[in-house]
């Protein structure tokens, strides 16, 4: 890796925040492996290592983390380390989506469809709604046997 592009990526570096942190465990095979794990969506990680409790020095955790995820050390200041992978599926810091193939759209689509049966559920529920309000409003305006109005 070039200066460069060291400098390049210690600069894209500055806004991320760390993904994890690395304890008084030291590194871990799970360590490693979420290392990994964030490498199949990011390029450029930042990881912290907690200097009070770690076992070992910042610049020999993220070689050990380096070795073990094919990585290359950007930059180990105080108690942060930045790694960069290369990944091709990745173009400019997002995740490439893999084609489909489009499926063929005949007549009304699903969406339309459900669209309608949502808007007419929420038609009937309104008139029984309507129909309930009246049949309240007509009993309470019964005429009772002595000529008044009852409620």
């Amino acid at each position: 890796m070039t200066s460069k592009r060291r400098a390049e990526l210690r600069g894209m570096a500055n806004k991320l925040d760390p993904l994890f942190h690395v304890g008084k465990s030291g590194v871990t095979p799970a360590v490693i492996a979420q290392t990994l794990e964030v490498f199949n969506t990011h390029e450029l990680i930042k990881i912290k290592v907690l200097l009070e409790s770690a076992p070992e020095k910042p610049r020999e955790i993220a070689e050990k983390i380096a070795a073990g995820t094919e990585s290359q050390v950007v930059q180990v200041i105080g108690g942060s380390i930045i790694l960069y992978k290369e990944n091709p599926d990745i173009e400019n810091g997002v995740v490439k989506k893999k084609k489909t193939p489009e499926k063929k759209k005949s007549g009304i689509g699903k969406g339309a469809k459900d669209f309608k049966k949502v808007y007419n559920a929420k038609k009937k529920r309104e008139e029984e709604r309507q129909a309930a309000e009246r049949a309240r409003y007509n009993r309470s305006r019964r005429r009772n046997f002595n000529g008044g109005y009852s409620k």
